[in-house]
């Protein structure tokens, strides 16, 4: 499926995506591939006896997925140049193993940039749980291609 050009999105459209549950493994693999083997990811002992009484995923696990998410629906491919910033990003919530992540994505700002042939796209983005409640919000700025003359 090819994505969307600049021209085509608009400021306040919305988008949310399918959902991918966090296992267990996609926390061991985040930890091999980061380093970071925080007892609070990695030791199921030693997380019992935290505020959330369990192990929970990493915050950039959480926004990774939700990136990953955002590029499965198609929107973005063949189009997105870059993704120039990530700002305000707040982990408000944990997500736990388990949980089934989705992410709403709202378009709340556009300015073209003719000199790279195409525009910057301020997106909002929420990172659910199954039960709708917001674990994680920022906002992306995307730099796509403008539609071919």
């Amino acid at each position: 499926m090819a994505g969307l050009y600049f021209e085509e999105f608009t400021i306040g459209q919305m988008v949310k995506t399918a959902g991918r549950t966090i296992s267990e493994d996609a926390i061991f693999s985040f930890a091999g591939l980061t380093g970071d083997y925080n007892q609070i990811h990695t030791d199921a002992a030693f997380a019992s006896k935290t505020q959330f009484g369990q192990r929970i995923a990493h915050g950039l696990l959480g926004m990774s997925i939700s990136v990953g998410l955002i590029m499965q629906t198609g929107l973005l491919e063949g189009t997105v140049l870059a993704f120039r910033e990530i700002n305000e990003w707040k982990f408000v919530k944990p997500f736990l193993i388990g949980d089934t992540v989705h992410a709403l994505l709202s378009i709340v700002e556009m300015k073209a940039l003719p000199r790279i042939g195409g525009g910057s796209l301020i997106a909002s983005v929420e990172a659910r749980n199954q039960n709708d409640e917001v674990c994680q919000r920022g906002t992306l700025n995307l730099l796509l291609l403008s539609k071919p003359k």
